[in-house]
C-alpha cells in the first residue's frame, strides 16, 4: 500500500512520518519510509540543487522538470519494487506537491503538470494521502522557531504559500476517497493518533479488498 503525507511548510510531516513508520512496524508491517525530492542517490543530488538558496535564477519550468526527474527515478528504483514486494511505502511528499507548489503556487498550467506527472510516475497514484493542514504563517513560524534549514521554497512570499495551501484544499476536495485532512496545529502526539487511526483503517480496508 502506498501512503503519502502532504502539507504546507511547517506542518510537521517529516516528524510525523517517522513516528508513523515506527508505529506500523510495531504492528507487524514491513515499511519503507522515503521522501521527495530524493529517495534515491540520483534524487538526492537533484534535491540538493532544487533546495539550494543560491539558485535564485532557476525558472519555474526548470524547477518542475527537476522534480519530475527525481520522481521518475524514485518510482522506478524504489517505490514500485517495494510495493511489488508487498511492503507499505510511506512517502513525505509526492506528485500532489507538484500540483500544489508549481501549479497553484507558481501558476504553471495544471493540465501540463498532470501530464508531466503521469509520465514521471507511470500512472502510479497513492492509495491514501494524508494532508497535514496548518495556517501558512503558523507553519512558517514553526520552521523558523525550530531552527530548521530554510530552502528555496521556504523563502517564498507568504502569498505563495497561501496559494499552495489553497491548492492542497482543492486537490483534497476533488478526490475525497483518497485524501484525509488532519489538523496539524496541535501537539505532535494528538496528530499522530489521528494519523495512525486513519492509516490502520485504510490498511484494513486494503487488505480486505486488495484490488
Amino acid at each position: 500500500m502506498f501512503i503519502t503525507l502532504e502539507g504546507p511548510e511547517g506542518s510537521g510531516k517529516s516528524s510525523q512520518i517517522g513516528l508513523l513508520a515506527g508505529f506500523l512496524r510495531e504492528q507487524g508491517y514491513e515499511v519503507v519510509q522515503t521522501r521527495e525530492p530524493g529517495g534515491t542517490r540520483i534524487g538526492d543530488q537533484i534535491r540538493a540543487c532544487l533546495h539550494d538558496v543560491a539558485n535564485t535564477e532557476m525558472t519555474a519550468v526548470t524547477e518542475v522538470l527537476l522534480y519530475a526527474a527525481s520522481r521518475a527515478q524514485h518510482v522506478d528504483e524504489l517505490i514500485r519494487p517495494a510495493l511489488q514486494a508487498g511492503k507499505v511505502v510511506l512517502c513525505d511528499r509526492f506528485a500532489d506537491s507538484t500540483i500544489a507548489y508549481q501549479g497553484y503556487g507558481r501558476g504553471l498550467n495544471l493540465d501540463n503538470l498532470h501530464t508531466l506527472t503521469r509520465i514521471a510516475t507511470g500512472g502510479l497514484k497513492p492509495d491514501l494521502t494524508l494532508l497535514l493542514d496548518i495556517d501558512v504563517e503558523r507553519g512558517l513560524a514553526r520552521r523558523q522557531v525550530g531552527g530548521e534549514e530554510m530552502n528555496r521554497l521556504d523563502l517564498e512570499a507568504v502569498t505563495f504559500h497561501q496559494r499552495v495551501r489553497r491548492g492542497y484544499h482543492a486537490l483534497a476536495a476533488a478526490e475525497p476517497g483518497r485524501w484525509i485532512t488532519i489538523d496539524a496545529d496541535r501537539p505532535v502526539d494528538e496528530v499522530q493518533v489521528d494519523l495512525c487511526t486513519a492509516v490502520l483503517a485504510r490498511l484494513s480496508r486494503h487488505q480486505a479488498n486488495p484490488a
